[in-house]
């Protein structure tokens, strides 16, 4: 059990964890996620930490499809911030207590503000890391959104 999973059973949501062998050699955590579950790339998403700037420098949390980036320039303004950078990984392993690859965007040590991109909507249930490399856990985008306090917005961009 991951601190993901304990939050989901702890806040009594319905959700489904899905378990793979995780290949050390791929490129891709998020794409090998979506083979390895034969889920459209474009409902497994991946969370990525930023650097924000314009006040006190802080962490925040952004949640886009594996098949496309992030748009720093609209994950800052989703969170009135100046700028968005992406964050050092060590940075954001000693924040989250996950490691890059793994990171969920649940049971993190510390809540940062998080914002879930908007396709996520057009979905029943969307995958997320659940807290380790080759675990993932499916829920829906209104309950994660409500266990990480998050808020949505337009911050994907397609490849």
């Amino acid at each position: 059990m991951t601190p993901a999973i304990n939050q989901a059973k702890k806040a009594k949501i319905t959700y489904q964890v899905h378990e793979y062998a995780h290949d050390p050699r791929s490129e891709s955590y998020g794409e090998e996620a979506a083979q390895a579950m034969g889920a459209p790339p474009e409902r497994v998403f991946k969370t990525l930490l930023v650097s924000l700037t314009g006040g006190a420098q802080k962490l925040a949390v952004g949640i886009v499809p594996v098949s496309g980036k992030l748009d720093l320039k609209a994950v800052a303004k989703a969170l009135g911030a100046k700028k968005a950078e992406m964050a050092d990984p060590k940075e954001a392993e000693r924040a989250t207590g996950y490691i890059v690859g793994g990171i969920s965007p649940l049971g993190q040590k510390k809540r940062l503000p998080t914002v879930l991109d908007d396709t996520s909507l057009n979905y029943a249930t969307i995958f997320v890391s659940a807290g380790k490399r080759g675990l993932e856990i499916e829920l829906a985008p209104q309950d994660l959104l409500s266990l990480t306090g998050g808020v949505s917005a337009a911050i994907g961009v397609s490849d």
